[in-house]
């Protein structure tokens, strides 16, 4: 999956709010980074059912050049598409404001998850309360640049 790509279609199935934040950010990239005052990125993966290109707002972290995300969805009980889709396909496009590169995914370790889950509830406090609501444990997941060392 290249960065070159053009976006995919915003999914018309998705809550009107994510639509219009997707559209603001493929439009105003600078605008559209930050949503109720915390940074987001883009995040496109491939479906593991669909094999088609998805593409979703989500908050983000930045730990030691790396972006961090988290795989809430709200507290559900289980764990949302994105998060699935790059269990199935790590591979991603990833895009900060306007910088757009293709990324690595993986899912953080216990100890890792210890250390970059404060730094998360810091940006994003509700966090804490969508844990609380699920019996699974909510997944960190790192994006690391293509390319990068380290």
């Amino acid at each position: 999956m290249s960065p070159e790509l053009p976006h995919p279609p915003i999914d018309r199935n998705l809550p009107q709010w994510i639509q219009d934040h997707l559209a603001l950010y493929h439009e105003k990239p600078e605008e559209g980074h930050l949503w109720n005052g915390v940074p987001t990125l883009l995040l496109t993966t491939v479906g593991r059912k669909s094999k088609q290109r998805r593409q979703l707002p989500l908050i983000y972290a930045e730990d030691d050049g790396r972006y961090v995300i988290v795989a809430s969805k709200g507290g559900a009980p289980e764990h949302p598409a994105w998060y699935l889709n790059l269990q199935d396909d790590p591979n991603v496009v990833v895009q900060v404001a306007g910088d757009r590169f293709q990324a690595t995914a993986r899912t953080v370790d216990s100890r890792e998850r210890a250390r970059l889950w404060p730094k998360m509830v810091e940006i994003w406090p509700q966090y804490d309360d969508y844990q609380e609501k699920t019996d699974r444990e909510i997944p960190i997941v790192v994006l690391d640049r293509a390319g990068r060392a380290g």
